[in-house]
């Protein structure tokens, strides 16, 4: 009969499941390399960006000099990485603020995917390489004031005029809107029948298009959010995204973003636990430190299992998207578990901090703040309910 040897194991509290063990050499270093570039260059200034509601446009190029925006993507400069450490990244830079992940979420996302997936080899060739080394930054349109979970009942429409193209309407709570150099502008061309809905790319200094930052946000403050406003909107055909025909293309592109979200979730949450983790150890009430009440180990207990599951989820999902396995559902899974979990998080942090959790000396109500913006963005908890209800009865509920 054979013996097992037990190998004493050191338990982490920031990886006590030893996900590190699970990452490739290359995953570990964009992890890393990630990891530094918020530590150096993010967490140094947040406070102080989140409090006056700036996004600090420089950084843009040091993300791009890093290969983060696009990095999941293939050609035209772009950096050609896994999705795992694509979700890497994204998780270290939730870590450091919810702006950041989502600058480069909307970039490579929302923006770079469409023109790759269902661009012309004249578009990519034009915008791909600027995009990529953030010569040129994007945003996304296609939530509307009266229209953001249901975006089939868009309002703004494009019109053929000539060869042209004449665009009408309005776009809401567009990341990177007010910086951006190009739009990805979804609208209902009704002559094209059943499937009205095209994509097209519009320059922001094309007439007619305007961008009106959203002011006095309580959310996600270091980043730009913006409303689109398009009044006859002229673009030439050649704007037109010549792959992208009807609803499913424009869904395609949140599905991607969506991703992004699953493990940046765990990224804020990981800050907010680590951060009520060192305070319970610190802060002394009664005579002794506050982690040594029965009440506190439960609630950094609580904080420990859901982290590390959600990574875990996010790994898994990471690793199905690699191999061409990952579905639409799979991804709303991820984002309806790892958000929800990482606002109760956050919550329960910002309690054991007490007072202090309140001002931005400790990032726990800022990073609360924010992921209240990313609990109802790139489909709402209840939307992802109803993808995933839909899923396992094979009957849809939406209305």
């Amino acid at each position: 009969m054979s013996s097992t040897r037990t190998v004493p194991v050191r338990l982490d509290p920031s990886d006590f499941l030893g996900l590190d063990a699970l990452l490739s050499d290359e995953e570990r270093l964009v992890r890393d390399t990630v990891r530094g570039f918020v530590r150096d260059r993010v967490l140094p200034g947040i406070e102080g960006w989140f409090d006056e509601g700036v996004f600090p446009k420089e950084l843009a190029k040091e993300m791009a000099d890093l290969g983060l925006l696009g990095m999941h993507l293939e050609g035209y400069g772009c950096a050609g990485a896994g999705a795992v450490s694509y979700g890497l990244a994204c998780l270290e830079l939730e870590a450091g603020d919810s702006g950041f992940r989502s600058f480069v979420s909307a970039q490579g996302s929302l923006v770079m995917f469409p023109i790759l997936e269902y661009g012309s080899e004249e578009q990519k060739q034009e915008w791909l390489p600027r995009m990529s080394r953030g010569e040129a930054i994007g945003c996304f349109g296609l939530t509307e004031p009266d229209f953001g979970s249901d975006p089939g009942g868009m309002r703004t429409t494009a019109r053929r005029r000539g060869s042209d193209w004449v665009l009408n309407g309005n776009k809401l709570w567009i990341t990177n809107g007010g910086i951006a150099d190009l739009a990805i502008v979804w609208a209902r061309a009704e002559e094209d029948g059943e499937n009205p809905i095209r994509g097209f790319i519009v320059p922001t200094e094309t007439r007619g298009f305007t961008a009106r930052d959203i002011p006095r946000k309580l959310s996600l403050r270091a980043s730009v959010t913006s409303e689109l406003i398009l009044e006859d909107c002229v673009v030439p055909s050649a704007a037109v995204l010549p792959g992208a025909r009807g609803l499913r293309a424009a869904l395609s592109c949140l599905t991607e973003a969506r991703y992004g979200i699953v493990w940046g979730a765990m990224g804020a949450a990981r800050a907010c636990y680590e951060t009520a983790l060192d305070y319970a150890k610190t802060r002394v009430q009664f005579g002794k430190p506050i982690a040594s009440y029965q009440l506190t180990q439960r609630k950094l207990v609580d904080m420990l299992v859901e982290i590390n599951k959600g990574t875990l989820l996010a790994l898994h999902l990471g690793r199905m998207k690699d191999e061409g396995r990952l579905a639409p559902q799979h991804v709303s899974l991820g984002k309806l578990n790892n958000v929800r979990a990482a606002l109760e998080i956050a919550r329960e942090a910002r309690g054991i901090l007490g007072a202090n959790g309140i001002t931005l000396e400790y990032p726990v109500m800022r990073h609360m703040n924010n992921l209240e913006t990313v609990f109802t963005y790139e489909g709402t908890n209840e939307i992802h309910t109803l993808a995933l209800g839909e899923a396992i009865t094979g009957i849809p509920a939406y209305r």
